[in-house]
C-alpha cells in the first residue's frame, strides 16, 4: 500500500475519534474484519492500529479486543500531581496535613532564628549531609528496625531524588531492572529518563510472584530489583518475613541489587524488618520525610552498603551539590525531640480513619489496600473501562488516577487508585459516595 493511503486510514479514524463519531469505549473491528472490509493487507491493519495506539487513541486488550480511548480527559489525569481545575476534589494526589503542623513549623523557625550558627547554614554543606544530621537519621532508622552507621547515610532532597541518585550512581542505560507489574510511577519515569529496561513481575494481592521473578532471572541478565515491601504503592501490601527472605535469596543467587523504597513504610506500625536489614550488602534503602511530615519538606535519605558510598556521594554532587541545610536542620530537630514520631502516629490514625470511610462505602467491591494507608486500589468489572470512569468523575469535579501511570505491562488493567489524604473527611465521604455510584453504573 502506498504510504499516503496508509496515512489516510490513520487520519480518518483519528478524526472520527476526536469528533466523537467513534465514542470512547467503542470496540473496533478485528484486524481481519478491517482488512476484509477495506480490501487491504492484514499487516497494514496491524500497522494502522499500532500507529493509533501510539497516538493514545485506542488500546488493544488481550481477550477483549481493540477499543477507542477517552481522549478528552483533563490535563494531569492519572498522573501523581494535583489537579489543575479550580474546585476539583482531589482523590489523585496525596498531601495529608494534620491540624497544628504549621504551628510546629513556626515554632521551629523561631527556634532556629534564635539559636545556632545561621551563617554556617548559608554555606555549602558536605555532599552527604552534616555528620550530626546523619547521626539523627541513623537514630530514626533504629526505630524502623534498620541499624546502620551514619557514614552509610546520605541526605538528599526528597525520596525521589534519593531514587534518582541511586539509579544514576549504580545503574547504566540499558541495564535491566525487575519491577512489580503495578509500581510507583516516579520510578517508571526515572527508568525511562535513564534508559533502563523494566521487566514486570506478575503479582498476587499480597505481593509479587517470586517464582516468576526467579524465572525472569534465569532468562535475562537482570541488574536490580525495585521493591516497595512495606505499604506498596498502589496496592498497599506488606510482604511477610518469609516473602522478604525469599526475595533476598533470589537476589543473592542471581547477584541482584535491591532498591528498597520505604516512602510509605511508616504507615505500618509493626512491619517485618526492612530488606536492607536482611541483605545490607546489596540493598539501597530510600525514604524521606515528605509523606510522614509534609510534602513541602523535601528531605530524604539513602542508606547504602559501604562499597557504593563514593558513587552515591558523586551522584549527589552532580545533581544538587549539597543538602538543603535549613530544612534538614528542622527535620533532624524534629527527629530528636520526638515530633516526627508523634506525627507518624497521628497520621497512621488519620489514614486508618479515612480507610474506614472508604471501605464502608466500597463494601461488596473487591479492593486492595493497607488498613492504615492513604490510598485504595479499585479493580473495575469486566465491562467497565477506566478511562470512561475517570472522565465521568472529572465531569463531577472529582480527580482520580487510572492504572496507566502504575502499569509496567503492555496490558493495562482497568482500575482506579483513590488517594484519601487530601480532602476533609466529610468531603471525602461525599466524594467517595459519588465514585461508588459511577463505578457501579459503569460496571453494569
Amino acid at each position: 500500500m502506498a504510504k499516503g493511503k496508509y496515512k489516510q486510514f490513520v487520519d480518518r479514524i483519528a478524526a472520527d475519534i476526536h469528533s466523537g463519531k467513534l465514542s470512547p469505549g467503542t470496540r473496533l473491528s478485528t484486524h481481519r474484519e478491517f482488512a476484509a472490509k477495506e480490501g487491504i493487507a492484514l499487516a497494514t491493519v496491524t500497522k494502522i492500529y499500532s500507529k493509533l495506539e501510539s497516538m493514545g487513541l485506542i488500546s488493544g486488550e488481550v481477550g477483549r479486543g481493540t477499543f477507542v480511548r477517552e481522549v478528552n480527559l483533563p490535563s494531569g489525569h492519572g498522573i501523581d500531581q494535583p489537579p489543575t481545575s479550580a474546585g476539583m476534589i482531589d482523590l489523585n494526589f496525596n498531601y495529608p496535613a494534620l491540624p497544628g503542623q504549621s504551628d510546629k513549623l513556626r515554632t521551629a523557625l523561631r527556634h532556629l532564628a534564635s539559636s545556632g550558627d545561621l551563617d554556617a547554614l548559608l554555606r555549602y554543606q558536605p555532599h552527604a549531609g552534616r555528620k550530626n544530621d546523619r547521626e539523627q537519621v541513623a537514630k530514626y532508622l533504629e526505630n524502623r528496625n534498620l541499624e546502620t552507621r551514619a557514614d552509610q547515610i546520605f541526605i538528599v532532597s526528597g525520596a525521589q531524588h534519593g531514587l534518582a541518585v541511586s539509579v544514576f550512581a549504580l545503574l547504566k542505560p540499558g541495564d535491566v531492572v525487575a519491577v512489580d507489574a503495578l509500581t510507583y510511577p516516579g520510578f517508571k519515569y526515572l527508568a525511562e529518563t535513564h534508559g533502563l529496561e523494566l521487566l514486570s513481575i506478575p503479582g498476587f494481592p499480597n505481593g509479587p510472584d517470586l517464582n516468576a521473578l526467579e524465572k525472569l532471572c534465569k532468562q535475562r541478565s537482570i541488574k536490580a530489583v525495585y521493591s516497595m515491601p512495606t505499604v506498596h504503592n498502589p496496592l498497599g501490601w506488606v510482604l511477610s518475613t518469609e516473602q522478604r527472605q525469599r526475595l533476598v535469596e533470589i537476589s543473592r543467587t542471581h547477584g541482584l541489587m535491591i532498591i528498597e523504597d520505604a516512602a510509605y513504610a511508616y504507615l505500618d506500625k509493626a512491619p517485618p524488618p526492612p530488606l536492607a536489614a536482611m541483605a545490607p550488602e546489596r540493598t539501597i534503602y530510600v525514604s524521606g520525610f515528605s509523606k510522614n511530615i509534609a510534602t513541602g519538606l523535601r528531605i530524604g535519605f539513602v542508606v547504602t552498603p559501604p562499597e557504593w558510598a563514593s558513587k552515591i556521594d558523586r551522584a549527589i554532587r552532580v545533581t544538587t551539590w549539597n543538602t538543603p541545610a535549613l530544612i534538614t536542620t528542622i527535620a533532624c530537630g524534629w527527629i530528636e525531640d520526638g515530633t516526627v514520631s508523634k506525627l507518624e502516629s497521628e497520621k497512621r490514625k488519620d489514614a486508618s480513619m479515612r480507610q474506614s470511610i472508604a471501605r464502608k462505602i466500597f463494601r461488596g467491591i473487591d479492593y486492595l489496600g493497607h488498613p492504615a494507608s492513604y490510598f485504595l486500589w479499585i479493580p473495575l468489572g469486566e465491562e467497565a473501562r477506566s478511562d470512561q470512569v475517570v472522565m465521568e468523575l472529572s465531569r463531577e469535579n472529582i480527580s482520580v488516577s487510572n492504572a496507566e501511570p502504575f502499569a509496567t505491562t503492555g496490558h493495562v488493567p482497568h482500575a482506579i487508585r483513590l488517594a484519601l489524604g487530601s480532602v476533609e473527611p466529610d468531603l471525602l465521604r461525599s466524594a467517595l459516595t459519588n465514585v461508588r455510584s459511577v463505578v457501579d453504573a459503569y460496571s453494569i
